[in-house]
């Protein structure tokens, strides 16, 4: 297994809806280990495969004990929203926001290996799977701030100190990157 690096907002990756896995086998098995060794290194809730520069339908997860992954993804949300609560993003350092979820949702998908998997929840985890399945559609949370929510982000994003905020992150986590950088998997 490797650590990924993360790509950061203004890469093309991220704004980009990826592709349905049709595959599964050892390429996609390690990319799955790598994206979960990726996401306990930084400490992240969520990791979506376009976060590690591969454009295909995955990601994984871990909430409240609770870890995992799914490939292909397909929600099915609540009417009923959660309250809202401040989300941050791997790719968009040092900015977060409130931002409205549903409150329940099932996602129905497939394990690395393609057999069939089922998640289901509310809350965090809810809040998670919404996040993440986003970034495979290419949509980065900050589309669903409110208009004053959202000018205030790009404001931050623009200022001079953010492109250092930026570069901070990627000196820290460029150390413990490891060799096998979306080796196979195309970009």
């Amino acid at each position: 297994m490797a650590v990924l690096g993360i790509r950061i907002i203004g890469d093309p990756v991220l704004r980009t809806r990826a592709q349905e896995v049709t595959e599964f086998g050892p390429e996609i098995q390690k990319l799955v280990d790598d994206m979960d060794e990726t996401m306990e290194n930084v400490e992240g809730a969520g990791l979506a495969a376009p976060q590690v520069g591969v454009s295909l339908r995955v990601f994984t997860y871990q909430i409240d004990g609770v870890r995992g992954h799914i490939i292909n993804p397909v929600l099915e949300l609540s009417e009923d929203f959660q309250p809202d609560v401040a989300e941050g993003c791997l790719s968009i350092p040092g900015i977060s926001a409130p931002v409205p979820r549903r409150r329940h949702v099932r996602a129905t998908g497939s394990d690395k290996f393609g057999n069939p998997v089922t998640l289901e929840g509310d809350g965090m985890l809810s809040r998670c799977i919404q996040h993440e399945t986003d970034h495979l559609d290419g949509i980065l949370f900050l589309e669903r701030l409110s208009d004053a929510d959202r000018k205030a982000a790009w404001k931050k994003l623009r200022a001079t100190d953010y492109r250092l905020t930026t570069a901070s992150t990627v000196q820290q986590r460029s150390g413990a990157l490891g060799s096998s950088f979306g080796a196979g998997l195309g970009g």
